[in-house]
């Protein structure tokens, strides 16, 4: 399974904006990226009277929504799984896996905050963080880094998961 990496925090605070800025990063150095995002209210991307919809709505347990080019399914769990669940049910040959929430893992996380939130960080040490993204600053025992140094966020993940520099696929050769 390739490396997961949490980001987490608050509602608001920036989470996807951040992976979304750091994903081409990777890209651009060759990297394949997965995430994977946690919504605890649910979620829904079959429409109703669609006919995945209706498959799904006439009792199948999982129904594949196929083109050229991509492919989703939409799967009845019967619980929240966990994120090394969902690796390894749906993510095949990346290299990372960025995991958008699920903030209780045994993961390594960075935090994201913003000052404007006014909220204490949810993540210590203890619980695997590895780094804060924010645009405060906070006196914990965990490198800071500014909101908006992608660059150097993606340089400590690289570092730290994907072998200075070399994807782990170049590795298996």
């Amino acid at each position: 399974m390739p490396p997961i990496l949490s980001i987490v925090g608050k509602s608001n605070s920036g989470k996807t904006t951040l992976i979304e800025k750091m994903i081409p990063l990777f890209v651009a150095k060759g990297y394949r990226i997965a995430t994977i995002k946690h919504n605890r209210h649910g979620f829904d991307i079959d429409h109703e009277g669609k006919d995945s919809w209706r498959h799904k709505k006439a009792g199948a347990f999982a129904s594949v929504i196929a083109s050229p080019g991509k492919a989703a399914l939409v799967e009845d769990t019967g619980k929240d799984l966990r994120i090394e669940e969902l690796a390894e049910r749906y993510i095949r040959d990346a290299d990372l896996i960025l995991a958008e929430g699920f903030k209780d893992n045994p993961f390594p996380k960075i935090e994201v905050s913003r000052k404007e939130s006014h909220h204490a960080l949810l993540c210590t040490k203890k619980d695997n963080l590895i780094a804060i993204a924010a645009d405060a600053i906070y006196d914990k025992d965990v490198p800071l880094y500014d909101i908006n140094d992608i660059e150097g966020l993606v340089l400590l993940i690289e570092e730290k998961f994907l072998k200075k520099g070399v994807p782990p696929s170049d590795l298996k050769k």
